[in-house]
Order: C-alpha cells, then sequence, then structure tokens
C-alpha cells in the first residue's frame, strides 16, 4: 500500500470492484475488495437490505449501529473495532468495515492472560453500548497482539440486553483509567460535539439518553458487574 493513501481513505472513497458473499451469518455480509486509483485494500460490507428483522430491534438500523459503536470506540480513544463507514454498494447503503489480517483460529476462548488489559475495555465498552451479540469470534487478534472487536450491529437499545462471553473480570474493580474516560464523556452529554455529535445524529434520541444512563449506571458502580469468580476457564 502506498504512503500516501492509508486503507482506510480506500474504504471511505474507493471503489467496490469485487463481492463475495461470506457463507455465515443471519445477515447478507460480503467481503470486498476496494480499490482507490491503483492501490486496493479489503472491507466488509454489510448493507441495510440484508439485514434480517429482529422483533427487538428497529428494521433498517444495525448498520447504524455499527458505526455508531465505531464512532463511540473512536471517542472514547478506545481504538479496538476497525475503521467503519456508511456508504453505497453493490447492494445499496450499509457500513464498509476495513478488514482484519487475523488467524481465523484464534478467538475468545483461545486469547491468553496477555489481552486481558485489551479484554477489560471491551468488556467495559460492552456495559456502555449495551452489546447484545458479543460471541467469541467476534474478538480478532492480528499478528501483532492487538485485539479487534467486530460485529457491533446490535447495540444501543434502550433497554437492558447486555449478552455476552466475557465472563472473566465479574465482581472486579473497572480499571481507573476506563473509569476516567467514561467521567468524561459522561460531561459530554450536556453539549455533544464531534463524533459524540455524530452519534447522537445516528441513533434514537431514547437510545442516546439510556447510554447516559448507562454511562452514569457503571460509572456509580465501578465493578464488573456478573457472577463472580465465572470466567471462560471455569476458575
Amino acid at each position: 500500500m502506498s504512503l500516501d493513501k492509508s486503507a482506510c481513505d480506500i474504504i471511505q472513497q474507493g471503489e467496490i470492484i469485487s463481492c463475495n458473499l461470506t457463507p455465515l451469518g443471519s445477515n447478507y455480509t460480503f467481503t470486498v475488495q476496494v480499490q482507490l486509483d491503483d492501490q486496493t485494500s479489503l472491507g466488509i460490507y454489510k448493507p441495510r437490505d440484508g439485514e434480517s428483522p429482529l422483533w427487538d430491534f428497529p428494521a433498517g438500523t444495525l448498520y447504524k449501529r455499527e458505526y455508531a459503536a465505531y464512532l463511540l470506540s473512536q471517542h472514547l480513544g478506545w481504538d479496538f473495532i476497525p475503521y467503519t463507514t456508511i456508504r453505497d454498494g453493490p447492494y445499496g447503503i450499509g457500513t464498509l468495515q476495513l478488514f482484519v489480517d487475523h488467524d481465523p483460529k484464534e478467538n475468545y476462548y483461545t486469547l491468553t492472560e496477555a489481552s486481558a488489559d485489551q479484554l477489560k475495555t471491551i468488556a467495559c465498552f460492552d456495559l456502555v453500548a449495551n452489546s447484545t451479540d458479543r460471541k467469541p469470534n467476534h474478538l480478532l487478534l492480528d499478528e501483532a497482539g492487538k485485539l479487534w472487536s467486530i460485529d457491533h450491529g446490535l447495540t444501543f437499545h434502550s433497554d437492558t440486553k447486555i449478552r455476552t462471553v466475557i465472563w472473566d473480570f465479574c465482581g472486579e474493580r473497572i480499571p481507573k483509567h476506563l473509569l476516567k474516560r467514561l467521567s468524561a464523556l459522561y460531561t459530554e452529554f450536556e453539549a455533544p460535539e464531534g463524533l459524540l455529535r455524530e452519534i447522537q445524529e445516528t441513533i434514537h434520541p431514547d437510545e442516546m439518553d439510556a447510554l447516559r444512563r448507562r454511562v452514569r449506571w457503571v460509572l456509580s458502580e465501578g465493578v464488573y458487574p456478573g457472577l463472580p469468580g465465572r470466567n471462560r476457564r471455569g476458575r
């Protein structure tokens, strides 16, 4: 890849030149190749019209939630969701996310203690974003040992619906640096600007209010909820 064009530029501005349906998943998901001038990058394309109807989430909103989750992670400075944008594609508007090169054999259950700090950040994010679909294979480990989080279409519901496989830290204190960032976020709800304003424009007003309440709840509790002593290794 050339030095004058980042992969993010290609994903945002490039032309989708190939589009292959991913065989697994309840919603239509495509692995695409995107080209900008003479440079290419891989991405994951999720069109709005490929979303399967759900009884508890409004139709045609999952792609917006995927994008809002990326915005929230960026606003918090927790860089674990690959670059994501909303744009048009072969099957209409949807999200296009930068593909993360990873070992498909690695997932939540194969992670070592070296990933614990990264997992704590993602677990805290899931509480705030109300992640409803945190599966083992939604965590990707790249060659550098960085942990990435994908598939955030089921987030930001106004009702508490947290469903996750991450139980490692139940009853533990949430790290102070994470709470400090959430405290700053809470004050920003008074007059949202920048990415927070964009989140406000992307999700429903009731969901934005619920997001603020969850941040307040996490700050007041200060611990990871659940069953103390339960984690993926059964210790």
